[in-house]
């Protein structure tokens, strides 16, 4: 670069150009840094995102029906004292976030959360015995189905995540506890265009059809969140944080759907 100016100078180049061409080059070569830079940091971030799934996958593969995770706390917890009426929301991330991400999980009540993200009903189905009959609560709240829908352990269809619940609620009953099955929750692409969602949403209606219908025949409790949350079949914007999750008001009216519903449960 310094040959250049000298060149130009002995040239009798005006210097204003030269000071110029200096300048811009300097410029260029900053520009290339930084979106060299900006693409160095977006890979490294890419990396991480990818050793993350890696990570989570690698625990879904030691660990598929998710024993772990409550496994200490469940051994720690005692058998419910005389008069108690212990409650137990058994789910996925819809669960799994109430109270812990946002919302209020029934303080002062003896309710145990016993969520899941990312959990389908098959693996929910496996750690049925520990995360809900040997803790003897006298009803289960059930809520589950979507990661199902979206696939995310492979494919599978309404009749199957049927199948799945009524294995759950058999289960309980034969261990004298009451169930309450829930709706899933609809979905939105109100944050934005979601192909996938407005497919999952026609799922959801025809899979909480098939579950109100089982509850209908079996005498099990149908608590319908849905109706509550729903707008044109779909999520209302002002009660998610996403399309999917529930916000502080989604939760809000779970929370008194789900109470009545246990109270009901429980007179039974």
């Amino acid at each position: 670069m310094g040959s250049c100016i000298a060149s130009a100078f002995r040239n009798n180049v005006p210097a204003l150009i030269v000071a110029s061409l200096f300048v811009a080059s300097l410029c260029v070569t900053n520009g290339f840094a930084q979106n060299s830079a900006a693409g160095t940091a977006a890979q490294a971030e890419r990396v991480q995102s990818l050793e993350r799934q890696l990570q989570q996958q690698n625990r879904t593969l030691r660990d598929y029906g998710g024993l772990i995770r409550y496994g200490s706390d469940n051994s720690e917890l005692p058998l419910p004292a005389k008069g108690e009426d212990r409650a137990i929301f058994f789910g996925d991330q819809i669960t799994d976030f109430w109270g812990r991400r946002s919302g209020q999980f029934f303080p002062g009540k003896p309710w145990l959360n016993r969520g899941i993200a990312g959990q389908t009903t098959d693996q929910m189905l496996i750690r049925f015995r520990q995360d809900v009959i040997s803790l003897s609560p006298k009803v289960v709240v059930i809520q589950a189905g979507l990661n199902d829908i979206a696939g995310l352990h492979g494919s599978s269809t309404e009749e199957m995540i049927l199948d799945n619940l009524v294995s759950m609620t058999e289960l309980a009953r034969a261990n004298g506890i009451r169930v309450v099955l829930a709706s899933l929750t609809p979905v939105c692409d109100c944050f934005g265009k979601n192909a996938a969602r407005e497919r999952w949403r026609e799922r959801i209606s025809e899979a909480n059809e098939l579950i109100e219908k089982y509850c209908a025949k079996s005498g099990a409790m149908y608590l319908d969140y849905y109706s509550a949350m729903s707008g044109d079949d779909a999520l209302k914007k002002e009660l998610t944080v996403d399309g999917v999750l529930p916000n502080e008001a989604g939760y809000a009216i779970m929370s008194r759907l789900a109470e009545k519903a246990i109270r009901e449960a429980s007179r039974k």
